[in-house]
């Protein structure tokens, strides 16, 4: 059954009917950030105490928060699409229109928004539940579990929601393009 999302791309711009696949050859940017600190994450759940009075960077606090999801979702979730070979999607115009601002704010680049079909599967979590991962693997894990499981964020904060899609995704519709100027 084909579904429809709405995606904000911030990596390089889409185009109408390009084809996306996530595969065991085919990864997300995540994925690529998460096997770049692969070898100091392994050191650092091996070597905890190691670790202890070092600040670790942004990317490896990424790199143990994905890795402790992708372990959860494997053991109790494999339906889900994994968050190293997925894409990050809206199931409405308003919220991707919002993650696109909030980008900008942040000073990310961002290059459309397009409208997308799939046939494949979708998990809608609480963004608020994405942790920041550090040197405790039991607590990196409890904290995947209550993303996966949408638990209520710890923040207290109406949750902002994140859908993962995976399968094959087509463009079907470039809804803004914010690299045109507008021209009167």
């Amino acid at each position: 059954m084909e579904k429809y999302f709405y995606h904000v791309v911030t990596e390089r711009p889409m185009y109408l009917g390009q084809i996306i696949t996530f595969d065991n050859n085919n990864h997300s940017g995540v994925y690529n950030r998460v096997i770049n600190k692969i070898e100091i994450v392994k050191d650092i759940i091996a070597n905890p105490s190691k670790y202890k009075q070092e600040e670790l960077d942004h990317h490896t606090k990424v790199a143990l928060r994905e890795l402790a999801l992708e372990q959860v979702r494997k053991e109790k979730y494999p339906n889900y699409p994994s968050r190293l070979e997925s894409l990050y999607v809206s199931k409405n115009l308003e919220d991707a229109e919002m993650w696109a601002n909030s980008f900008i704010a942040n000073g990310r680049e961002v290059f459309q928004i397009v409208k997308l079909k799939t046939d494949g599967n979708e998990f809608i979590g609480d963004a608020y539940n994405c942790f920041e991962g550090n040197i405790d693997e039991k607590q990196n894990i409890l904290n995947a579990y209550n993303y996966w499981e949408n638990r209520v964020n710890k923040t207290g904060n109406t949750p902002i929601w994140e859908t993962l899609i995976d399968g094959k995704i087509e463009v079907i519709e470039i809804i803004k393009d914010f690299t045109k100027k507008n021209i009167r």
